[in-house]
């Protein structure tokens, strides 16, 4: 049985890969086809990767999924603290991509290939942890967990509106990825075709 959460989690990496995938897209084209930066779209895609996978997603995976794995999967210990270390060093990653972005508006051409570096770098390293939660930490979770621990987790992953902040994360998540789609050209977007 496929686990909600499970599912949840899946898809929030899909959803993180997806717009990866776009950022290094745009930096192709900038380097491939001479194409001018799109300096909007590149911060609409940084603030996303800042509010999405660092504020919401890998906290809940520290406090639920890593938490419970450990309590039930006492061996997990190395693989979980292993998760926990990329989820900081994954920090320091993003602040270092917003301070390239910012060395690239500013400088221009002689920032593009620090940036695009930061960028592959960045994404290289995001795409190998979630293929180590997913091919390590959730089939260890599978088989450790109890029906009990998934509804926690999944109510944790689903809650995305904090009325007592009147934060709504989920709403203001899907108005920011709305706005990438709306700025980035074809084939990432729907924006206007850069030529």
């Amino acid at each position: 049985m496929t686990h909600a959460a499970l599912r949840i989690i899946e898809d929030e990496h899909r959803s993180i890969a997806a717009v990866l995938h776009g950022l290094l897209y745009l930096v192709r084209e900038t380097e491939e086809r001479g194409a001018t930066p799109d300096f909007t779209l590149l911060h609409a895609i940084l603030d996303y990767i800042v509010a999405f996978p660092q504020r919401l997603h890998h906290p809940k995976e520290d406090e639920y999924l890593f938490k419970l794995l450990q309590a039930r999967d006492p061996q997990a210990a190395d693989l979980i603290d292993q998760l926990e270390q990329e989820h900081a060093r994954g920090d320091e990653l993003i602040q270092e991509l917003q301070q390239a972005l910012l060395r690239y508006e500013r400088n221009g051409a002689a920032e593009a290939a620090s940036f695009a570096a930061v960028v592959r770098s960045y994404a290289e390293f995001h795409w190998a942890h979630m293929r180590k939660e997913e091919q390590l930490a959730l089939p260890r979770a599978e088989k450790a967990l109890t029906e009990a621990d998934w509804e926690k987790m999944a109510a944790a992953f689903k809650e995305n509106d904090d009325p007592l902040f009147g934060i709504k994360p989920k709403e203001e998540l899907h108005q920011l990825f709305q706005r990438i789609l709306n700025l980035a050209p074809p084939p990432i977007g729907i924006g206007p075709e850069k030529h």
